[in-house]
Formats: structure tokens, sequence, C-alpha cells
């Protein structure tokens, strides 16, 4: 296997032992900067370059600058997707929003992983875990998400949680680590 064949099989691989995904990274990294370097008067543009970088979107979408992510081809947008600045996406696994994802400024999804032994770690291998995020969420600013983690349909994350396990659909979940504090009732819609 290739090592972007492993990477996203969500086994060990070598980021920087394949010229495939270094190449990959630095042409995300050039649509990124485009993006990023829009003029005001040119924000018509933006649409049209997210959707040349951003792997499948089925609607209407924006994201503020700054976005960056490393491949792009791993992020999968449902209807009526918002992020604020500062959106971070690392994306070696894939990272799927649903429809009616609401992101506040300076959030991170980051599905990389490193070995916990130094020399594994040392050599340079990582593997991957997607991320999901359901229908009807919103996040707060400075949300951390981490690798593996899915969020139900219907969730409120607070700001500046750090989400380490997944958390089920209905909740509102705050906190570092991050922890559901009640479920969304009849009253709170």
């Amino acid at each position: 296997m290739t090592d972007k064949e492993k990477m996203l099989a969500g086994l060990p691989y070598n980021p920087f032992g394949s010229g495939q995904l270094v190449e990959e990274r630095a042409t995300c990294k050039e649509k990124c900067h485009d993006y990023n370097n829009l003029r005001p008067k040119e924000m018509l543009l933006r649409d049209e370059l997210l959707r040349g970088l951003l792997g499948s979107v089925k609607g209407d979408l924006l994201i503020e600058q700054p976005f960056y992510c490393d491949y792009g081809y791993n992020i999968k947008v449902g209807h009526n997707f918002y992020a604020n600045f500062n959106l971070v996406i690392l994306d070696e696994a894939p990272v799927t929003f649903g429809d009616n994802v609401f992101i506040a400024p300076n959030c991170s999804f980051y599905t990389a992983c490193h070995p916990i032994d130094p020399k594994t770690r040392n050599t340079g291998l990582e593997y991957a875990k997607p991320i999901t995020v359901g229908n009807n969420v919103w996040i707060g600013g400075s949300v951390t998400v981490l690798p593996g983690i899915t969020i139900g349909d219907n969730c409120v994350i607070g700001a500046g949680s750090v989400v380490v396990n997944d958390i089920p659909t209905d909740s509102v979940a705050v906190g570092n680590p991050c922890r559901v504090i009640k479920k969304v009732e009849k009253a709170d819609r």
C-alpha cells in the first residue's frame, strides 16, 4: 500500500515518505493561501474556491478567512454550513459535517494521531481517525475536537471545550474534557 492508501485506511503511514502526500499538502496550502488572501472586493470568489478545495459540499456554505486544512478532499459539508474566523481542520482522515452546522471562531478539528511510544513516534509515523459532526450542531468559540470523535445531531458544544469523547444526540456539552451537562429538551426548542 502507498502512504496515502494507508492514511485513508487509518493505518500507520509516513506523511513525508511519499512525494504524493507532500505534493497534495502543498497544493492544498496553495489553495488555502489563495482563499485566505482574497481582497474584500473579491468575496464572490469565496464559494468557487471553497468548492474547489473541499471534497464534498451539499449546499450553501461560508468559511470566514483565514481557514487552514491539510488536504481538503477529506472534508465533507452538508447544507447551510458556516464557520467563523480561524478554522483549522487537519483532515488526514474524513471530517464530515452534517446540515446546519455553525462553528464559532478559533475552532480546530484534528484527525491526525501520533504514537505514544517515543521511539515509534520519532520515526515520523502517524495515523488518523475520522471526525463526524451531525446535523443542527452549534460549536462555540475555541473548541478543539480530537481524532475519532462523533458529535450527534442537535448538539451544542460550549466555548473552550476540548472534545475527547463522543457526544450523544440532543446534548449540551462543555468543558475540558468536554462533558454533557444537559439534554436538549422541549423547553429548549
